[in-house]
């Protein structure tokens, strides 16, 4: 059963595990989830994240400064794992979880009950043909991303390879954190997206920051992941009375 098939919209936070301070990841999971979000999306620090803006880059050195590692993150949400109920996605890059132990690192995901995993660096081709195998035998789902110009056969492809988890629309071509007008052009698209995922959930992120924005990607997508914005909130004191508005 996948558990981000939901009847109704959907709303994600992405945080930094380690930001703002080394222990903050278990009491602003609790707090996520007691304010209704339908999911977390966690992500392990790393010095040279690609796809993401300065804001969580930022989020990433201090955590990284902190001395957050990829071991004590996941020791982290074993000792929550009796209190946190709502889908986990943990979202990193392929090298860490290589030195770590992919079959080791899979084994304490399948452990921990991870919903699906995130590797903006893992193409789907390599993943077919190196890693599926392993995913596949500890039950571990995996997300792809996508952006508007990915050509609609590759969209179909990587839902296909997502049908046990969702795909996550890059708003736009960009790093996260890129404010941006969803106008009537993208909307279009993304609802062509949508159809052509076809019943794998199609997640919106990077750049969404309010509920107004919130509610434009609601008519045409499943949901929406919320990072920068509430990593700003986070490093203000606000997030509480950010993610309620948000939710509002």
């Amino acid at each position: 059963m996948n558990p981000f098939i939901k009847n109704k919209k959907q709303v994600s936070i992405f945080t930094t595990a380690g930001y703002p301070q080394v222990n903050s990841l278990k009491n602003q999971l609790l707090q996520l989830q007691a304010q209704g979000v339908d999911f977390a999306e966690v992500g392990i620090p790393f010095s040279d994240p690609m796809a993401d803006g300065p804001v969580i880059q930022e989020t990433s050195t201090i955590a990284l400064q902190n001395g957050m590692r990829l071991e004590l993150l996941l020791q982290q949400l074993e000792e929550s794992k009796n209190e946190i109920h709502i889908p986990l996605v943990l979202m990193g890059y392929l090298n860490p979880v290589l030195q770590f132990g992919l079959e080791n690192f899979l084994a304490r995901c399948q452990k921990l009950g991870i919903a699906s995993l995130i590797l903006p660096d893992l193409s789907l081709e390599l993943y077919e043909k190196r890693y599926k195998a392993a995913f596949s035998r500890y039950n571990i789902p995996v997300t792809f991303l996508i952006t508007p110009l990915t050509p609609n056969v590759r969209v179909q492809q990587i839902a296909h390879a997502c049908k046990n988890s969702f795909v996550y629309l890059v708003g736009q071509n960009s790093i996260t954190g890129q404010s941006y007008n969803i106008n009537n052009q993208l909307t279009e698209r993304y609802h062509e997206l949508k159809q052509l995922c076809g019943d794998t959930p199609l997640f919106l992120g990077f750049g969404i920051d309010s509920a107004a924005k919130k509610q434009q990607a609601f008519e045409s997508v499943d949901g929406v992941i919320v990072g920068t914005a509430y990593l700003k909130a986070v490093k203000n004191g606000t997030e509480k009375d950010f993610v309620n508005a948000l939710l509002s």
